[in-house]
Order: structure tokens, then sequence, then C-alpha cells
């Protein structure tokens, strides 16, 4: 039987192989982020650009007056990446077990977030805060054995 084409010799191989390789290779290389000598500042230019300082030429020549080593259009690339990253979401609203969960406890038992959460909470809320001082009074009534204080 006659074939239309020759078959492929060893060089068709080889050079599929050469092309898989080279393509691993290159999906590697792009997963690293390539070192830049603006690394060092960055921390510091997101807290400034969070705050609200979003100058180029200002920020540039604060990092300038640093004596960094760091190019204008290398900086004014960055800041026009933070510009175009989207704005974090704020946290979701605690759930109403978790605030139920605060009210319930022993304040010392609540670690610091949880206390300053139940703070913003009852904050927001001024009927649920006065429920919350209800329920600790009741509580202390209750740990400590006031319960014949109580006027009748």
């Amino acid at each position: 039987m006659p074939r239309d084409r020759p078959s492929p010799g060893l060089g068709a191989h080889h050079r599929a192989a050469v092309r898989e390789r080279r393509a691993r290779q290159d999906t590697l290389r792009d997963n690293r982020p390539r070192p830049s000598r603006l690394d060092p500042y960055k921390p510091y230019l997101q807290r400034r650009f969070a705050a609200g300082s979003t100058s180029v030429t200002l920020l540039h020549s604060e990092l300038l007056a640093e004596s960094a080593p760091v190019t204008y259009q290398m900086f004014r690339a960055y800041i026009a990446a933070l510009r175009a990253a989207p704005p974090q979401a704020p946290p979701p609203p605690p759930t109403v077990r978790q605030v139920t969960g605060w009210l319930t406890r022993h304040p010392t038992a609540l670690g610091e977030e949880e206390r300053a959460a139940l703070k913003d909470v009852l904050a927001r809320c001024p009927e649920l805060d006065t429920a919350a001082q209800q329920n600790r009074d009741f509580g202390e009534i209750l740990t400590n054995r006031l319960g014949p204080t109580l006027p009748t």
C-alpha cells in the first residue's frame, strides 16, 4: 500500500521532545517573579499607597531621599500596578453565632481579636450593647451567687 507522506524519522521525534522540554521550562520560568531593585521598598510603598499617598512623583522623591537605586520608569510601572489592583474587600461581618458566642462567654475568655470585633459590633448597635451589659450583670449574679440580694 503506497503512502502519501514519508514516515517521520528520529529527527521529528527529537524535535518534538525538545519543543516539549522548552515549553515546560518556559512555564517554570514564568511562575517565578524576577527580583527587582524595588523589592525592599515595596512594603513601604504599599503602606503609603493604602494611606492615600498616590502621587508617583512624591513617592519617588521619598525613595530617592533614602538613596534607593530605582528608576522613575520602574517606580511608575509598580505604582500603575497598585492602581490597577482591585481594592481589597472588607472582611465579612461576623455571623450571629459568633456574636452570640462572644456575648455569652466570660470577657476574659475572649481573644484580643474577638474583643475588638465585639466592641465594634456593640458600638454599631446600642440595643445589643444594652443587652450585653444585662447579660454580663446576670452572669455576675449567677457566678457570685448574689440571688438573695436581688429585690423582690
